[in-house]
C-alpha cells in the first residue's frame, strides 16, 4: 500500500478513530483507505497474539480492497463506507472464506456467496478486514473457544471479552478495527460490548436481514453492530438495514423508522425497582445509580416498572432452550463428525435439548408471545426502559461462567425490541460496564439519539484504542 504522506495521520493515530472519524479523515485527505488498512493489519500483527480476536485475516485481500476503495475515492463514485475497515464475526458467510461458526468441522466449508449484511457492506465500499472469534456455534457468552482460542479482554487479558461476539468487541475496543458486526440472539452483541467498553446496537428484529448467518434460533437471531460511538452505530444501521425478500423474517416497513424526535422534557423513562433481587451485583448497581444521577436532566421522568410477572432466569432459560433445540438440527453433521469433534460442553448443551419433549419446546416458544405482550404493556407506559446491560462485569478467564449473563439482555431479544448499550462507567476493579436502552419495535433511531445524548452527558467511554499488555 501507499505510504502516508507527510502531514497525514500516522498509524497509531488512525487506530483511535471510529467510523465517523475515519470518514472525516478520508474526506479531508488526512488519510487513505490503504493507510487505514495498513494501520489495522499492523495492529492485528502486534496485538492480536495476546487477544485472539481474529481467526482469519488475509492481508493481500485486504490490500486489494483498500486499493480499489482508493481508486473509487479518486475517480468516483464512492460508497457510504468506502475505505472503512470492518470485521465480520465468523458465523457470517463471506465469499471465499470458510464459515466456521467456531467449529473445526466447518473449516473446509468455503462460502460461495456473501451473507446479505456482508454484501451490503461490500456494496458500500467497506474493506472486509477479516473474521472474528466466537463461542462454539455462537452458543455462549465468554468466547472461550477450545478450538480457536479464548478471546481476551483488552482491559485485562486475564478476563473474558464476553460473547458470543467477543472477538468483534475486543477488536473494536483494542483499535484493531473501527467497527464490527456480529450476531445477537440473547445478548451476544451487548454482553461483550458491556465487558469491553464499546457501543452496541441490536436492532428491531427483521430490520437487518440474517440471510447467510448460521442460525442459532431463527426467531431470535439479529445482526448487531459494535462501534466506538453512537454515530458509528447510526451510519452502519443506515447501510445494513433494508428489506430482503429472501429472508422470511425480514421486515418490510409500512412506515419509516420512527424519527429521532424525543423531547427530553417529555421522555418517559422506565427503570426496574430492585436490581439486587434479580441478581445484579452490588458494584454494578452502584455504577448504574451514579450514572442515573448524572442523567437527571436527560432521564427526568422516571417510573418504576412492575416486572414481578417477568421471571428473568426462566425467560432467559426459555430462549436458551429454543437455541439449543434448533442447534441440534443446524449442527447435526458437526456433532456426528468424529474426525473434528466438538467440545464436551457444547455437546452437553445440545444434548440437554434432545432430552426435552415437544411440549417443553412449545412452552418455551409461547414465552416469546408473552414477551411481545409484556413489551407492549411496558412501552404503553414509558418510551424507554433503562437498565444495566449485564448483571456483572468481565470475569476471570478461568472462573466459572455466570449463568445470569443474559438475564438483562434477553428481554429485548425475546420481545423483538431494539436495544443499545453504551459504556456507563468503571467497576471498582477497573473493568467497564454498560448501560442498556430498550425501546418499542421500530424505535431504533430514537434509541440511538437518546443513547448519544446520555453518552455525551456521562462521558465515560474509554480512550480508544484500549491497549492490551503485550
Amino acid at each position: 500500500m501507499g505510504a502516508i504522506e507527510e502531514g497525514h495521520l500516522g498509524t497509531e493515530a488512525l487506530r483511535q478513530g471510529g467510523v465517523w472519524q475515519c470518514l472525516h479523515w478520508l474526506a479531508a485527505g488526512r488519510t487513505t483507505p490503504e493507510a487505514l488498512g495498513d494501520a489495522c493489519l499492523a495492529a492485528i500483527e502486534r496485538c492480536d497474539p495476546a487477544l485472539h480476536a481474529f481467526v482469519d485475516v488475509r492481508p493481500d485481500i485486504v490490500r486489494d480492497q483498500a486499493v480499489s476503495a482508493q481508486r473509487r475515492r479518486r475517480e468516483g463514485p464512492i460508497g457510504r463506507l468506502d475505505g472503512i475497515p470492518v470485521a465480520i464475526k465468523d458465523n457470517f458467510d463471506v465469499a471465499g472464506y470458510p464459515t466456521r461458526a467456531g467449529l473445526p468441522s466447518r473449516a473446509a466449508h468455503v462460502a460461495r456467496n456473501d451473507a446479505h449484511a456482508v454484501a451490503r457492506l461490500r456494496a458500500a465500499g467497506a474493506v472486509l478486514l477479516g473474521k472474528t472469534n466466537l463461542d462454539e456455534g455462537a452458543l455462549g457468552a465468554a468466547t472461550r473457544n477450545p478450538h480457536f482460542g479464548t478471546t481476551r479482554n483488552p482491559f485485562d487479558v486475564n478476563r473474558v471479552a464476553g460473547g458470543s461476539s467477543g472477538g468483534s468487541a475486543a477488536a473494536v475496543a483494542a483499535g484493531l478495527v473501527p467497527v464490527a458486526i456480529g450476531s445477537d440472539t440473547l445478548g451476544s452483541i451487548r454482553i461483550p460490548a458491556s465487558y469491553c467498553g464499546v457501543f452496541a446496537l441490536k436492532p428491531t428484529h427483521g430490520e437487518i436481514s440474517v440471510r447467510g448467518l448460521v442460525p442459532a434460533a431463527r426467531r431470535l437471531d439479529a445482526v448487531g453492530i459494535l462501534g466506538r460511538s453512537v454515530g458509528d452505530l447510526v451510519v452502519m444501521l443506515q447501510v445494513l438495514a433494508g428489506y430482503d425478500a429472501d429472508d422470511p423474517r425480514s421486515r418490510r416497513r409500512r412506515v419509516a423508522l420512527q424519527p429521532p424526535d424525543w423531547n427530553p422534557n417529555q421522555l418517559r423513562c422506565g427503570v426496574l425497582p430492585d436490581l439486587a433481587a434479580i441478581g445484579v451485583e452490588p458494584a454494578v448497581i452502584d455504577v448504574f445509580g451514579a450514572a442515573l444521577a448524572k442523567l437527571e436532566r436527560q432521564l427526568a421522568d422516571r417510573q418504576m416498572l412492575d416486572f414481578s410477572d417477568w421471571p428473568f432466569q426462566k425467560m432467559r432459560r426459555a430462549g436458551l432452550l429454543l437455541m439449543e433445540a434448533e442447534m441440534r438440527n443446524t449442527f447435526a453433521d458437526d456433532l456426528a463428525d468424529t474426525a473434528h469433534p466438538v467440545s464436551e460442553d457444547f455437546r452437553r448443551m445440545l444434548d440437554f435439548a434432545a432430552r426435552k419433549s415437544a411440549a417443553d419446546y412449545v412452552i418455551a416458544d409461547r414465552m416469546l408471545d408473552f414477551a411481545v405482550l409484556k413489551a407492549r404493556r411496558v412501552f404503553s407506559r414509558v418510551d424507554v426502559l433503562v437498565m444495566p446491560t449485564t448483571p456483572q462485569g468481565a470475569f476471570p478467564i478461568d472462573a466459572p461462567v455466570p449463568a445470569s449473563q443474559a438475564d438483562l439482555t434477553a428481554f429485548a431479544s425475546l420481545s423483538a425490541c431494539p436495544a443499545v448499550s453504551i459504556p456507563m462507567g468503571r467497576l471498582p476493579d477497573g473493568m467497564p460496564i454498560g448501560m442498556q436502552f430498550v425501546g418499542a419495535p421500530g424505535s431504533d433511531l430514537r434509541l440511538l439519539e437518546l443513547a448519544e445524548v446520555c453518552a455525551s452527558a456521562l462521558d465515560t467511554a474509554p480512550a480508544y484504542p484500549v491497549e492490551p499488555p503485550l
